[in-house]
């Protein structure tokens, strides 16, 4: 059974896609909602941008609301990246 914040991700979700603006070196891991004008979901995350921390730290997020597994497949450098959710 998916979670409700799963429920929420899905509809966010285009060809197994999820775009997303990560904010780093935020207090939690947190999702604050849809960018329309961006077309991107906003997370707080909460690990710094150096070392691939916050990204992996984006994925294991990701994984756990989704209960799926995600691959990072574009931004590795970017705020603005592109997840694949499998």
């Amino acid at each position: 059974m998916r979670s409700h914040m799963a429920r929420i991700l899905a509809k966010y979700i285009k060809d197994n896609k999820l775009q997303v603006r990560i904010i780093p070196n935020s207090g939690r891991n947190e999702i604050l909602g849809w960018d329309s004008s961006r077309k991107e979901l906003k997370i707080k995350i909460n690990a710094p941008p150096e070392k691939n921390k916050a990204n992996t730290e984006l994925l294991k997020f990701l994984k756990k609301e989704l209960k799926r597994p995600v691959e990072l497949i574009k931004g590795n450098k970017s705020r603005t990246k592109t997840v694949l959710v499998h």
